[in-house]
């Protein structure tokens, strides 16, 4: 175990701090970590926060000691849109709906889902013009929406695209709200915000509860998809009981946003990386073209598509979708000499842990050869999370890697693309990290 590095100077006061993170949060982490070493104590208006930006102190709070930790703030203030679903339950609850939803993400069923995956990303770059501009991310959006629709739900989501990413996105921008003091009570006040995400529950419910409608009135329930899993699941180690529909609508909605806004942000931030670095984006054709021979891929090719893979993970290294985890201490604990206090929270970044120079050398630099087996085998596990950790690491990763590798395969395969524009690509640090504005890119035929 580490031992806490000492504090270099004293942190602003609360509300200070609280005004600088919800102006730039990544900004503020960052330089909490740095100069105030690797666990901070600091005030975010009247709470007590502690910040640990060490692997081991993180796998101190995510895996070793979890269950001294409940989920953080923002995740509870989430249950207004997620409801009781994967993402927010806490205790027995959790345990249950993990245990009804982990066999539809076993790695046999998830191979099963590559040729959609393919499919799709195949129709979107034959749908794409030579010397068009497009809006990237909202093109990797619709694509990954697709995906989820038809994978995990077996129904076309396409017509309901737009909808739901306006609705995700009004989710995304209450992220400044939740941060308030008193949050909680500005969310009854029928002030415009909360006005735009009581709209935008009442649409993603529509859509969800309509899925489900009709999947139960359908003659073939089991259609070897998730839903299909969930509606037939008995929870056989607890109460002998499946899923109501609401619990299956916490579900559905959870999965609609880890499983397609995550891996779209992901894959959104590596076309701008691909863009700016035009020499790894060599790299990667030439993988494609001599792996694939022309072809499309298929799961068989993932272990050859090697740089592919590091390219993705460089680039969730320098924007992880899931760029901060919150949690709140449920009993005293100690990160190397500082103690933390009962219902304090604790918090870890991504963000900050990825571009820590102690592990990642020239870390604002994008070089996916760093993830080649001997740099990997360098680096302490919790050096790099982007799906965090624990028993509530993210059920969907194998499906997330798999997804990442064809697409970018896919699309590669055929299509360069350049940003528009130089301007800088602002960020936006909400739920998920994502490009602020639409990441407009121009793409070129090969």
């Amino acid at each position: 175990m580490a031992t806490a590095s000492v504090a270099k100077s004293k942190p602003k006061n609360g509300f200070a701090n609280l005004f600088e993170f919800r102006k730039d949060p990544l900004a503020f982490l960052t330089r909490m970590a740095r100069e105030h070493g690797d666990v901070v104590t600091y005030r975010m208006g009247g709470r007590k926060v502690t910040l640990v930006n060490h692997p081991d102190y993180i796998k101190d709070l995510l895996v070793t000691n979890n269950r001294k930790f409940e989920k953080g703030r923002v995740l509870k203030r989430s249950k207004r849109i997620l409801g009781e679903g994967l993402l927010t339950s806490e205790g027995e609850m959790h345990l249950r709906q993990r245990r009804l939803a982990q066999p539809a993400f076993h790695r046999q069923r998830i191979v099963n889902y590559a040729d959609s995956m393919v499919t799709y990303a195949d129709h979107t770059r034959n749908s794409w013009k030579d010397g068009s501009t497009v809006d990237m991310r909202g093109e990797m959006m619709q694509l990954t929406l697709n995906i989820v629709g038809k994978t995990l739900f077996n129904v076309d989501l396409e017509t309901e695209g737009s909808e739901i990413g306006e609705s995700l996105t009004t989710f995304m921008e209450s992220f400044g709200i939740m941060f308030l003091p008193f949050s909680e009570f500005l969310e009854r006040l029928p002030i415009p915000p909360v006005r735009r995400l009581n709209k935008a529950r009442e649409r993603l419910d529509a859509i969800v509860y309509r899925i489900i409608r009709e999947r139960r009135a359908s003659a073939q329930i089991d259609r070897g998809d998730l839903l299909s899993m969930l509606l037939l699941a008995q929870d056989e180690e607890g109460d002998g009981k499946g899923m109501t529909d609401e619990q299956l609508r916490d579900e559905c909605l959870t999965i609609i946003l880890a499983g397609h806004e995550t891996t779209a942000n992901a894959l959104s931030w590596t076309w701008m990386l691909l863009s700016q670095n035009p020499d790894s984006g060599k790299k990667l054709h030439a993988e494609i073209d001599s792996v694939l021979n022309g072809r499309l891929p298929t799961l068989a090719d993932i272990p050859d598509l090697k740089y592919t893979e590091m390219v993705f993970a460089e680039s969730m290294r320098l924007y992880p979708p899931a760029w901060g985890i919150g949690r709140k201490a449920i009993a005293d604990h100690n990160f190397g000499d500082v103690r933390v206090k009962k219902n304090s929270m604790v918090v870890c970044s991504q963000w900050v842990m990825h571009r820590d120079a102690r592990y990642f050398a020239n870390p604002e630099v994008f070089d996916p050869e760093r993830w080649a087996p001997e740099g990997k085998a360098s680096r302490p596990k919790f050096s790099y999370f982007p799906f965090g950790g624990g028993p509530r690491q993210c059920i969907g990763e194998s499906f997330a890697w798999m997804e990442g590798v064809l697409l970018l395969a896919t699309l590669a395969q055929k299509w360069k693309a350049t940003l528009a524009s130089d301007a800088p690509i602002e960020k936006m640090a909400a739920i998920t990290l994502r490009p602020r504005h639409p990441l407009m890119m121009r793409l070129s035929a090969r």
